[in-house]
């Protein structure tokens, strides 16, 4: 597996709690820092994003992906548009939730199949 992410450094316990939720290990982690200019264009600098990630065409379609989207929600809809065109699915992703206490920390709360997500969403389209 291999997870791309395109958030806030990933601790050892995330790591570890995305591995239980996994059933098996993180073979790599490629770290891909999100910071956009708002004066360029999004959608151009979404896809430089996604090339700094350094996959072959045939990485992006083979291999297991799980992937930590950026905060902004509408850089993680282009960089999640980007990633499904590379792929040809769309990939898992991490959702994080707060732990209560001081300092401020997250844990890995589940990882959701964007792809099923997709697919079961498919049945309710209107005719």
């Amino acid at each position: 597996m291999i997870l791309l992410n395109f958030g806030h450094p990933l601790t050892e316990t995330q790591k570890i709690g995305t591995e239980t939720l996994l059933g098996c290990g993180i073979d790599r982690v490629i770290e891909t820092p999100t910071q956009f200019d708002a004066e360029r264009s999004f959608s151009e600098q979404a896809r430089e994003l996604a090339n700094r990630v350094g996959l072959t065409g045939r990485e992006w379609q083979t291999e297991a992906l799980l992937v930590n989207l950026p905060s902004l929600s509408v850089i993680a809809g282009l960089v999640t548009a980007e990633l499904h065109g590379r792929c040809g699915y769309f990939p898992a992703v991490l959702r994080f939730k707060s732990v209560p206490g001081t300092p401020p920390r997250f844990e890995v709360a589940e990882i959701l199949n964007l792809q099923s997500q997709r697919d079961s969403s498919r049945t309710l389209r209107v005719e």
